[in-house]
């Protein structure tokens, strides 16, 4: 389960592992009464209220088809094991692997020097800028190349596309013309990652299978 964080007009938002999601919601009946409402809307979304007035809203990461019995089909749904894509990009390191799952199929981890800052003025300032600009568009250059070779041969098989890391290069990678099929895969919610390296993409799949949870308890509300 993924660390608790307010919300935006009252509650917590948190991600909870498919695998645990049925345990979890009977700790929620148990504090906070049965659940006397379950209604799925136009986003996807699987809203339950219990007795108290509590409401916890439950989003999945990849689609399922609402049932007769909704929280069920929610729920068998968020544990089919689906094949991800992810894409880590800081600069002067990126990572990507294929997921099954939560199971790691292949993977490929580099990195390429980018200079720090300098307190540097004037020429040497603005040479130093240049250069380090030329070498972060390397790094998004061989990111799109390990991307292509190691995610690429996956692509008919995958049900959707995790980015992480810096956003906005991670987001440069995958206007690279050969990665189109990945950026045309649905995309999962960015990941928050530190520096990409094998561990850390082994962590990832804590994030991107978790369901999305946003709990509202009526002392939110007073």
């Amino acid at each position: 389960m993924t660390s608790p964080r307010p919300a935006a007009g009252g509650g917590r938002l948190l991600g909870v592992a498919p695998e645990r999601l049925d345990r979890w919601l009977d700790g929620v009946a148990q504090r906070h009464g049965a659940f006397t409402d379950v209604r799925s809307d136009e986003a996807g979304a699987l809203t339950v209220t219990c007795q108290d007035t509590t409401t916890v809203r439950l989003t999945a990461p990849y689609g399922w088809t609402p049932g007769p019995a909704p929280l069920t089909a929610f729920s068998a749904a968020a544990k089919v094991p689906r094949r991800t894509a992810v894409l880590l990009v800081r600069r002067g390191r990126w990572a990507v692997g294929v997921f099954d799952g939560a199971e790691l199929v292949v993977s490929k981890v580099d990195a390429r020097q980018v200079q720090g800052r300098t307190a540097a003025g004037g020429w040497s300032q603005q040479r130093f800028a240049r250069r380090r600009g030329h070498q972060t568009d390397a790094v998004v250059s061989h990111a799109a190349d390990t991307a292509a070779r190691v995610l690429l041969p996956h692509v008919g098989t995958l049900a959707g596309l995790a980015p992480g890391g810096d956003k906005g290069l991670a987001a440069e990678v995958l206007t690279d013309p050969r990665l189109r099929p990945l950026a045309d895969l649905p995309r999962l919610p960015a990941l928050e990652v530190g520096e990409p390296t094998k561990a850390v993409l082994l962590e990832t799949p804590a994030q991107f299978r978790a369901v999305r949870v946003h709990i509202v308890e009526p002392t939110d509300r007073a």
